[in-house]
């Protein structure tokens, strides 16, 4: 799966840098990584480009990763992309919002490789 497009939206850079590593370590080759610091940076980058892979925060200042899958629905973007949420979040009404909304995968912080393999590769041979 060369040439992967990839959205990475989290409020911080940091882990945004942690995120995409980690992808490249999981074995997810990627051509393009954009980044976003909230969904509302987030809805704007899927409005003007399309992307393979999403992964997104819950928590975030200004509109949230819940907020963001809400948008996402109403207004029709990425619907065929899969999107990872990833969280600190213990909470499963979180998880089940998230899934609800169309993510189709969660990965809690701390994250490991593995886990990336173990959840996000099978997303993408799949789309």
């Amino acid at each position: 799966m060369p040439g992967i497009r990839a959205l990475i939206v989290d409020d911080s850079a940091v882990m945004r840098k942690i995120v995409e590593r980690t992808l490249r370590q999981g074995g997810v080759d990627m051509e393009i990584v954009a980044e976003a610091g909230n969904g509302e940076e987030g809805l704007a980058l899927l409005r003007r480009q399309t992307f393979d892979l999403i992964l997104c925060d819950i928590n975030m200042p200004g509109m949230d990763g819940l907020g963001m899958l809400q948008q996402m629905q109403a207004e029709n973007l990425a619907r065929q992309v899969p999107v990872v949420m990833i969280t600190t979040e213990s909470s499963e009404s979180h998880v089940r919002s998230a899934l609800m909304y169309g993510a189709q995968a969660y990965i809690r912080k701390p994250f490991t490789p593995e886990q990336i393999q173990e959840r996000v590769l099978p997303l993408m041979i799949g789309a």
